[in-house]
């Protein structure tokens, strides 16, 4: 079966249908579909692995005065109901409702004089550095072609949990097809077992007929996309038949302590008068990933579009009070567990939304979106933790510092891979580009 859109609710407040990007159905392989199954790179010879990056969207946009970026002294209707607590860090204050964070302060550093150009819900400039028209590729596909560091028996570009909207911002583009996100359907990775009665030699019998079809299709096939989906197809059941690549999906292997730690399947938060689970299981997914040697793992987590505007679904401040301590303890968990585990140096944790919050609340209790200032945490990778970098105004609508852009903090993330900004790949007119325009990454971390 193949399905060209997949239409979605809206998880934000414009209303609209997300439509999917090529989502194409069953491939009556296990119960696979192709772009699940089948996204990641063909890369030759095993190098190891070296650094990785976890990416993780606070899709909505999350407020940087109710958490990193608080003004206690400013006016009621810009200060929130909130408390600043001290961290471990001298400085660097924080929500009261994240207390776990600031007994770790020395371990992360927060970025708080970012600005964005998109006023609206698009991903892109989080997973390409450039605005929705720009049509660049996402980071995660640049990663996938040209980093040297990773196994070649896993992905090497996995989207855990996300919408069609981050879906579409992490299309390769003239990156190439073969480097397309790997993304497991649903919380499991049950869809990489064979079903009962499914022997290997009836797979070997699939994939010749896989070929001849593939054959047919590239004989009528100018765009050279299935040479794309031929990449994929030419690794996908030795995936099926991969002990590695389930094992790296599979938290039923951590200690139940562990998995504690980062949170409780019985916690909700609240978003607009409805009830939602918080998914910490993608944070422990996202390390074993990368534990495994997979070079970038991205996911989206909780809603965060906090307008607000009817008086059933409570403020900004409702939310936040039950949100914002399971946030707390996922991100928490996380850094620690890279700590321990020696893994601190080699990976390096963002967490970022599109656009911060306006600093005024509405009349409704909510905050609008405010791409002119806005944070992001940023965690290990070797960069230098403890610390707040840059400032915003007395209201915290501005950068008062050097503002910085998402271009500078992917440029910061290159330079943890060891890949050069200034490095081209040519665009499908044969013009080489840029991997960014901005290719200055933030100094005070490096």
């Amino acid at each position: 079966m193949l399905n060209i859109y997949s239409d979605r609710p809206s998880r934000h407040c414009d209303g609209l249908s997300r439509r999917g990007f090529l989502q194409i159905g069953s491939l009556a392989v296990g119960g696979l579909t192709l772009p699940d199954l089948l996204r990641y790179n063909a890369v030759a010879g095993e190098s190891g692995r070296r650094k990785s990056i976890i990416m993780i969207c606070l899709g909505g946009g999350p407020s940087h005065l109710d958490m990193y970026d608080m003004r206690p002294a400013a006016p009621l209707e810009y200060r929130g109901e909130f408390l600043p607590v001290a961290s471990k860090i001298p400085g660097m204050d924080m929500c009261e409702l994240m207390p776990r964070q600031a007994e770790i302060a020395d371990r992360f550093a927060v970025v708080r004089s970012l600005q964005w150009t998109e006023p609206c819900h698009q991903f892109n400039e989080i997973c390409t550095g450039f605005p929705v028209k720009a049509e660049r590729p996402s980071f995660g596909s640049i990663v996938n072609r040209i980093y040297p560091g990773g196994s070649h028996s896993l992905p090497r570009f996995v989207d855990l949990a996300g919408d069609s909207d981050k879906l579409r911002a992490e299309e390769p583009r003239y990156v190439g097809t073969a480097f397309r996100s790997f993304r497991p359907n649903g919380p499991d990775i049950e869809n990489l077992v064979l079903p009962r009665g499914v022997s290997l030699e009836r797979l070997g019998d699939r994939k010749q007929l896989r070929t001849s079809l593939d054959r047919l299709r590239r004989d009528i096939d100018a765009s050279g996309q299935f040479l794309g989906v031929d990449a994929f197809a030419r690794q996908a059941l030795d995936i099926v038949t991969s002990n590695s690549v389930r094992q790296a999906f599979d938290i039923t292997q951590e200690p139940p302590e562990l998995v504690a730690r980062y949170g409780d399947k019985k916690a909700f938060f609240r978003y607009l008068g409805v009830q939602y689970g918080f998914d910490f299981e993608s944070f422990i997914r996202a390390r074993r990933l990368v534990e495994a040697g997979v070079p970038f793992v991205s996911l989206n987590v909780a809603r965060w579009d906090h307008h607000c505007l009817v008086a059933a679904e409570g403020s900004i401040f409702d939310s936040y009070r039950t949100l914002l301590p399971l946030y707390d303890m996922a991100v928490a968990a996380l850094i620690n567990d890279l700590h321990e585990r020696g893994l601190s140096q080699d990976v390096a944790v963002v967490v970022w939304g599109e656009f911060g919050r306006t600093p005024r609340v509405n009349k409704t209790g909510g905050r609008d979106h405010w791409p002119s200032s806005g944070s992001a945490l940023i965690a290990g990778g070797g960069l230098k933790m403890g610390q707040y970098v840059g400032q915003t105004d007395r209201r915290a609508e501005r950068p008062s510092t050097r503002p910085y852009g998402p271009q500078n903090l992917l440029a910061t993330l290159y330079y943890v891979l060891g890949i050069d900004p200034e490095s081209t790949i040519r665009n499908g007119s044969g013009r080489p580009m840029y991997l960014l325009d901005d290719r200055d990454p933030i100094r005070e971390l490096m």
